[in-house]
C-alpha cells in the first residue's frame, strides 16, 4: 500500500468508529499531536505502534509497512486556504522575525529542533472565549564553526 492510501483508510475508519485523535493515542501510548501527525503521513512509526495502529483500524496488508516508511516531509508554498491552517501560518509570518530575534538573543546563533521536539494541544477554559494553548519544545541546536 501507499502511505497515501493508509492515511486514507485510517480517516474513514477514524470516522466510522467515532475515535477521537486523543483517544487513538492513548490507545496507542503516545501523544496526541505525534499520533495524528503519523497517521496523517507525516511521521514514520516505530513497529510496535504500526502493529497496533493497523489493529486498531483493521488495516489491509501492507499498511503496516507503509505506516513504518520514511516520509517525504513536503508541504505546497500556496498560502493554506483552512482558516485554521492559515492562522497558524499567519503567527509565523507576524512574529516569525520576532521568534528568531528573541531565541538568537536567549540561546545564541543556532535553530530550533523540529526532531528532538515535542508538541500538545491544551484547551484552557475562559469566560471570554476559550483559549488555544499550543506548546511547542523543540532542542536547541547551534550553529557551529569549523
Amino acid at each position: 500500500m501507499k502511505k497515501e492510501e493508509v492515511v486514507e483508510a485510517i480517516v474513514l475508519a477514524k470516522h466510522a468508529k467515532e475515535l477521537s485523535w486523543e483517544e487513538i493515542a492513548s490507545s496507542l501510548g503516545r501523544g496526541s499531536v505525534w499520533v495524528t501527525s503519523a497517521c496523517l503521513g507525516m511521521n514514520s512509526m516505530p513497529e510496535d505502534v504500526a502493529e497496533q495502529t493497523c489493529a486498531l483500524f483493521d488495516l489491509p496488508e501492507g499498511a503496516k509497512a507503509a505506516l513504518m516508511q520514511y516520509p517525504t516531509k513536503a508541504w505546497s508554498w500556496d498560502v493554506p486556504q483552512d482558516p485554521l491552517i492559515y492562522r497558524l501560518y499567519e503567527v509565523v509570518g507576524v512574529y516569525g522575525e520576532t521568534l528568531k530575534q528573541v531565541i538568537q538573543e536567549k540561546f545564541g546563533d543556532g535553530i530550533m529542533s523540529a526532531i528532538d521536539f515535542e508538541m500538545y494541544v491544551e484547551k484552557k477554559e475562559d469566560p471570554k472565549g476559550d483559549r488555544v494553548v499550543l506548546t511547542m519544545d523543540g532542542k536547541f541546536l547551534p550553529y557551529k564553526t569549523w
